[in-house]
């Protein structure tokens, strides 16, 4: 009997570590930085931006672009607090790689962020900017 529970509970352990690494890797977050708000991260505080020469379901970033600024890819999303799930996806980007979508958007990373917190990319030639979900996508 003494066996059997063991077992049993080292499974449930094991069960429940592996879905909340699975969580904690997959997890979107939403955090506040001083002068520029709420914005969206990856689940290591790295923050994710979108650019404005996207459209919905389309990235225009590529070459060099790409390089600067890597797509954001998860196969699955644990979004944050009072976002729907249903505003993430997935496109194939013309390249052949896969890229999230917030609200339709493209995700990327900057090259220039290098630790969490870092928002180097905000405002960046006035076309690549931190993503607010409360006013996202701006109109």
């Amino acid at each position: 009997m003494k066996k059997t529970t063991f077992i049993l509970m080292t499974v449930m352990l094991a069960t429940f570590l592996a879905t909340t690494s699975f969580a904690d890797h997959h997890a979107i977050k939403i955090v506040k930085k001083e002068n520029i708000g709420n914005y969206l991260t990856d689940a290591k505080g790295m923050t994710l931006y979108w650019f404005a020469k996207d459209s919905v379901g389309k990235s225009v970033c590529k070459g060099g672009c790409i390089a600067k600024w890597p797509a954001y890819y998860r196969p699955e999303i644990a979004p944050p607090s009072g976002i729907d799930a249903a505003d993430f996806g997935t496109i194939t980007r013309e390249d052949g790689a896969k890229q999230t979508i917030f609200r339709g958007y493209p995700l990327y990373y900057f090259f220039k962020d290098k630790m969490a917190g870092d928002t180097n990319g905000q405002g960046v030639k006035n076309i690549w900017y931190v993503i607010n979900p409360t006013n996202f996508p701006v109109k």
